[in-house]
C-alpha cells in the first residue's frame, strides 16, 4: 500500500515549459545569465537534461523564451492588473507603489545580462519602451499634454531604474517618504 506523500515533486515528464522558465528566472536572479544552461537548470530541478530539451530546441531558444516570460510577468501582467483597477484609483499611483514597494533583483539580473548579450539588450529596450508608453498614455488620459506626459513618464522611469539597480536599500520609512514625494511629483499640475 502506498502512503500519500505530503508534497510530491512532479516527474521529469510532468514539468512544463513554464516550470523551466520559472526556474530560469530564479537561476538568473541567484546565479546570473551564465548559469542559464541545460545542465545546471536540470540539476536544480532534479531531472535530466532530456526534460529541458523536450520543451526547448536548445539553450538559445530557452533564453529567448525566458526573456518573453520576463516581459510577461514583469510588465504585461502588471499592466493587465492595472487596467482592472476601479476608475476611482489612479493607475500611476498604484504602479509606483508596486514598483517601489520591494527590491527587484530580477531587474538587476536581466539588465546585467543585457550588457553583454544583444538579444537580452533588445528585450530590455523593448520592455523599456512598453513601460514608458504605458505610463505616458496614463498621464495623457489624466489630461496632461503629450509632451508633459512623456517627460513625467521618463523622469519616473529613470527613478525606477535607479531604485531597481541600487544596491543600498533604504529603511522602509525613508523609502515610503520618497515614494510619497514621487507620487506628489506625478500628480502635480503645472
Amino acid at each position: 500500500m502506498k502512503t500519500p506523500s505530503a508534497k510530491r515533486r512532479p516527474r521529469a515528464d510532468q514539468f512544463s515549459a513554464t516550470d523551466w522558465l520559472d526556474q530560469g528566472l530564479k537561476t538568473l536572479t541567484e546565479s546570473g545569465f551564465t548559469a542559464l544552461k541545460a545542465e545546471p537548470l536540470a540539476k536544480a530541478m532534479n531531472v535530466s537534461r532530456g526534460s529541458f530539451y523536450w520543451h526547448f530546441a536548445d539553450v538559445a531558444a530557452f533564453r529567448s523564451a525566458l526573456l518573453k516570460h520576463w516581459r510577461e510577468i514583469t510588465t504585461e501582467q502588471i499592466i493587465a492588473n492595472l487596467e482592472q483597477l476601479p476608475k476611482t484609483k489612479n493607475p500611476i499611483d498604484e504602479l509606483l507603489h508596486r514598483a517601489f514597494g520591494r527590491r527587484l533583483p530580477l531587474e538587476i539580473a536581466v539588465r546585467s545580462w543585457a550588457m553583454v548579450d544583444p538579444a537580452a539588450r533588445a528585450a530590455v529596450h523593448a520592455i523599456d519602451k512598453r513601460r514608458l508608453s504605458y505610463m505616458e498614455d496614463q498621464f495623457a488620459v489624466q489630461g496632461y499634454p503629450r509632451e508633459t506626459a512623456r517627460a513625467r513618464a521618463q523622469v519616473l522611469y529613470w527613478a525606477f531604474l535607479g531604485f531597481s539597480l541600487s544596491d543600498k536599500p533604504l529603511p522602509k520609512a525613508r523609502q515610503d517618504e520618497i515614494l510619497d514625494e514621487l507620487i506628489g511629483i506625478a500628480n502635480a499640475r503645472e
